[in-house]
């Protein structure tokens, strides 16, 4: 896997980011034959290919367009969607908190569109692994393009597990073989015992959930178990700033709450942790509690079959762009 971001001049396949007249973003995937129509003029792709990244060039209005290499950044916020991503302040504290390093095992579920996965991927390296398990098909199919069309292939450091995560884990890894988890589901609670046994003594699993009251539950069952630490939860929010000569002001704007964070480490086998000392609380669920997560309940909003089927060609194109662009450069490398 090419760990890299692919560099020199523009090739047929690259995904370009353009950005036009008053600051608007287009991203395209180069065709020879290719053009980019909007009400300022045509951008044909082939005034393109053969530029250096970060060139810029002008469309048949006159207009100019300054033209760069997506960042994974932009990638994840651009590219085709089946699930609600988690976004990249999130996977930039995952990736923190978690500990993702180079050459780890990691376990994520669900793997949604892709992008967190393709965060994962890169801090892995060429010598980890990383297993995405996902219930859906269909959201399978759209991260696998998504991940094939930023990396230009199929990471061999990378396979997803179509199945539910409590019922194939222990199938997939031998009890404490697995150096990270990331959970990223409705009921993560239904999954930490599992976790707990695959995970090695020291591993990190770490929650990405929606609501307060998803982490208050995820919180104590973890707690319940005795077999990590005390978790620990937070939330990121993001407010960029203007900044214009002595014009010194916070955007109107911000990335506020998208989730919360909780992280526990496993315990040694046998290994009782001092006792910490909290409030008394009441900390049990029952069944009926279950409708207090359902994707309705927290705001999730359902994707219809058609506009699914619509985004998993969009990244199945995609990635077929990208192919293309690998292979015209490994043709160059050989060439040279």
């Amino acid at each position: 896997m090419s760990t890299s971001r692919p560099s020199g001049p523009f090739r047929e396949g690259d995904r370009v980011q353009l950005t036009g007249p008053k600051g608007r973003l287009h991203t395209v995937t180069l065709r020879a034959d290719g053009e980019l129509h909007t009400h300022h003029g045509v951008l044909r792709h082939r005034d393109l290919i053969g530029q250096a990244d970060g060139s810029v060039v002008t469309n048949s209005s006159g207009h100019d367009y300054l033209a760069l290499r997506p960042l994974l950044r932009d990638f994840a916020m651009s590219m085709p969607r089946g699930a609600a991503i988690v976004y990249p302040k999130d996977a930039a504290q995952i990736v923190m908190q978690a500990d993702i390093f180079p050459g780890a095992t990691v376990v994520e579920a669900g793997v949604g569109s892709g992008a967190l996965s393709l965060a994962l991927l890169r801090a892995i390296g060429a010598d980890g692994r990383l297993a995405s398990f996902e219930r859906r098909e269909d959201f399978a199919e759209v991260a696998r393009a998504n991940v094939e069309t930023f990396f230009g292939e199929s990471p061999a450091t990378w396979e997803v597990v179509v199945g539910d995560l409590a019922e194939q884990l222990p199938n997939q890894f031998e009890p404490g073989t697995v150096d990270r988890v990331v959970l990223d589901m409705l009921a993560p609670w239904d999954c930490i015992d599992v976790v707990a046994d695959a995970l090695t003594p020291g591993g990190v699993v770490i929650c990405y959930i929606a609501t307060a009251t998803q982490l208050s539950r995820v919180a104590e069952y973890i707690r319940g178990t005795g077999l990590f630490t005390e978790p620990d939860a937070s939330e990121t929010m993001v407010r960029g700033w203007h900044v214009e000569g002595l014009a010194v002001r916070p955007d109107h704007r911000m990335v506020a709450h998208t989730g919360f964070l909780l992280t526990a480490r496993r315990l040694a086998p046998g290994a009782v942790p001092p006792e910490v000392r909290r409030r008394a609380s009441k900390s049990s669920y029952g069944d009926e509690d279950v409708e207090l997560w359902t994707p309705g309940a927290v705001g999730d909003r359902e994707i219809t079959d058609k506009n699914l089927r619509k985004r998993v060609r969009e990244a199945q194109k995609a990635a077929s762009g990208a192919r293309v662009a690998a292979e015209s450069r490994e043709r160059e490398q050989a060439s040279e």
